[in-house]
């Protein structure tokens, strides 16, 4: 295997908080980092140039949902997905085994792959994890993910172990049909809520050898005490000159106890779907711009916060354009959630690199103490 595209800068002395950057084909990603959704090839509303603005880094798109619709050889032909969509930075696609799990019923899992039903048309199609790769190469995407079985929760230690070992045989054969592209493979860790399972399945894929590492198989019902526990005792046993991306996390509260636990990649759709629902964060925590509170409020969202929203708009005018149900409602609140999710890592990045995590964290919560926030 290749020398990892991962360089390690620094680490926090008083946790596990890394700092370090990847090298992708469009360009170096700093980390630790969120990556905004874009499912369709598109992260629902804003713009490729509003997510240059807020200093978006990379976005994610869902392999599952390009595949059924608009197909990924029609993307192929346009030159890719970056071009398919103009955004000339990275893109990470995801194999599209957890949309074909939440399936379920929909969905037979065998040795040779997922058969599943088109949630669109209901047409039978079927997904191997050479497929998977195939379709990512077509997509042109930077960091291209193994496809995986993903082990639903709670689950049997053997149900575990079963889905944990036909992960890493879909590994081996992801890798094996893996073309010199130029992309990153990262291989996928499931293990459920079992340690020992977990370091097994690290072993396994640290043998064939990947371009990175994910934590997969959670935010899928546990608790967050759990999540967390499960991911500080994982990412000790993850190479640590690879990347480590924990899929699908989360709240602020995730992101900073994940990157004080050694966690350097995030997506998840949290910032832009609670933004739709009218639910903003603040560095004082939550808030519904729905209550009445709001109506005739002058104050910014976030009067810490410099977003394009924050610098331009109130609370009262957003209240009215979320009641009224107006489409701007749901930009000017997505570049806000986005904004502050980047601007959150921005700023671990910055404390790991002054070796200040610990403080960084405390003040963290000190500022979202219970009365400032809303549920």
């Amino acid at each position: 295997m290749a020398n990892s595209p991962f360089t390690l800068h620094s680490k926090a002395s008083d946790c596990a908080a890394r700092r370090g950057e990847l090298r992708t084909l469009h360009g170096t990603i700093q980390t630790p980092v969120f990556m905004p959704v874009g499912t369709q090839a598109t992260v629902k509303g804003v713009t490729p140039e509003n997510l240059k603005e807020l200093g978006a880094q990379i976005i994610l798109g869902n392999t599952y949902h390009l595949y059924l619709r608009p197909g990924h050889e029609l993307i192929r032909s346009f030159g890719g997905l970056h071009k398919f969509m103009n955004w000339d930075r990275p893109i990470l696609t995801d194999s599209g085994g957890f949309q074909i799990f939440s399936l379920k019923d929909l969905t037979k899992i065998t040795e040779e792959g997922a058969a599943f039903k088109s949630h669109i048309d209901g047409s039978n199609l079927f997904l191997s994890p050479e497929d998977a790769v195939m379709v990512q190469e077509a997509l042109g995407s930077d960091i291209m993910m193994c496809l995986d079985t993903c082990i639903a929760h709670p689950a049997t230690r053997q149900e575990t172990i079963k889905g944990t070992e036909l992960t890493g045989r879909w590994a081996r054969r992801s890798r094996a049909a893996q073309k010199d592209t130029g992309q990153l493979l990262f291989g996928i860790i499931q293990g459920g809520m079992y340690p020992d399972l977990r370091k097994q399945a690290i072993e396994e894929l640290v043998e064939i050898g990947f371009d990175g590492y994910a934590l997969g198989g959670l935010s899928v019902g546990e608790s967050a005490e759990m999540m967390m526990e499960i991911t500080e005792q994982t990412t000790a046993y993850m190479p640590e000159d690879h990347a480590r991306y924990l899929m699908g996390v989360g709240t602020p509260e995730n992101l900073v106890e994940a990157v004080y636990r050694g966690v350097d990649m995030f997506d998840c759709v949290m910032p832009t779907r609670n933004a739709r629902n009218g639910m903003l964060f603040t560095s004082a925590g939550r808030l519904v711009i729905k209550n009445a509170r709001y109506r005739d409020d002058q104050r910014p969202v976030d009067e810490h916060c410099d977003c394009y929203t924050c610098r331009n708009y109130s609370r009262a005018y957003l209240r009215h354009l979320f009641v009224s149900r107006e489409i701007l409602s749901s930009q000017l609140n997505t570049i806000h959630n986005l904004h502050y999710y980047v601007g959150l890592m921005d700023r671990m990045r910055r404390a790991i690199e002054e070796d200040r995590f610990g403080q960084f964290r405390n003040e963290f919560y000190a500022m979202r103490q219970p009365e400032k926030a809303e549920d």
